[in-house]
């Protein structure tokens, strides 16, 4: 199967999706009706509070685990049809608690992306060292590739799972909380970079985050759970229909619909 895509195409569908998981014979439902579409060359963030049920739409998505009722598409592909060898060449994931070893230098971790690509040893053509090393020059690590991942800083191991995900050369790519555990500069400077790959390279990223206001400064669309029900939309789209206002309790924070970011409500007592 071929990964080259249109970048007018639909590269992520879901229609009448329902999210959940199954704890001993009972059935959790999360959220239910879900309808979106994602096209190449968005960034996409998708918000909600702890607990909200990011985590298993992305799960489903990439996979992971069966949706309890609907459809997911990967290029027009129904996700359950598509075997796992196949779908490694669709779509790339980034997890926020991945068990990957760190005594692996910075090449070999980034090498593991051309995993999908290689024979059943593992050989590495000289065309996947060059996709390894572009996916390094992308994330400014090259001059790293030699370094153990152990020597990294929180960053820079983080760039080192986006390079991966580059290095697999896939349309989309979907990424949980990618700026968990850096300060500020660095959730920017993540968030920044993975704007940087849609636009030059017309991939899409789908990421889960709790950085909203970053979110709605920089993505093209904004995927919002919020109590079991699911909304997508632009940024503006979603300001104007008020998805916001009610995300968290107005006692603490509000939207603020002018400066497009939540604030903290402070006590006039």
């Amino acid at each position: 199967m071929s990964s080259e895509l249109n970048r007018d195409n639909i590269l992520l569908s879901t229609s009448s999706l329902s999210i959940g998981y199954r704890q001993k014979k009972e059935v959790v439902s999360v959220a239910e009706a879900i309808d979106f579409e994602i096209k190449a060359g968005e960034l996409v963030a998708l918000i909600g509070i702890n607990g909200s049920g990011k985590s298993t739409l992305l799960k489903t998505l990439s996979g992971q685990i069966p949706a309890l009722a609907g459809q997911v598409k990967i290029d027009n592909h129904l996700l359950s049809e598509l075997a796992l060898k196949d779908l490694g060449s669709f779509l790339s994931l980034v997890l926020t608690h991945e068990h990957v070893s760190k005594q692996l230098t910075v090449m070999e971790l980034v090498a593991l992306g051309r995993h999908p690509y290689t024979n059943w040893l593992g050989h590495l053509s000289q065309k996947d060292v060059d996709k390894v090393l572009q996916a390094l020059s992308q994330v400014d690590l090259l001059p790293k590739k030699d370094n153990l991942c152990a020597s990294l800083s929180d960053g820079q191991f983080q760039k080192v799972l986006i390079a991966r995900a580059l290095a697999q050369d896939t349309a989309l790519i979907l990424m949980d909380e990618p700026t968990t555990h850096l300060d500020m500069f660095h959730k920017a400077y993540v968030l920044k970079l993975l704007k940087s790959i849609v636009k030059n390279s017309h991939k899409s990223v789908l990421f889960a985050s709790h950085e909203i206001n970053l979110a709605l400064q920089l993505c093209d669309r904004i995927i919002l759970i919020d109590k079991q029900q699911v909304s997508c939309g632009s940024p503006s789209e979603l300001i104007q229909n008020g998805a916001f206002n009610s995300l968290f309790p107005k006692d603490f924070i509000v939207f603020d619909e002018q400066s497009r970011t939540f604030k903290m409500k402070i006590s006039e007592d």
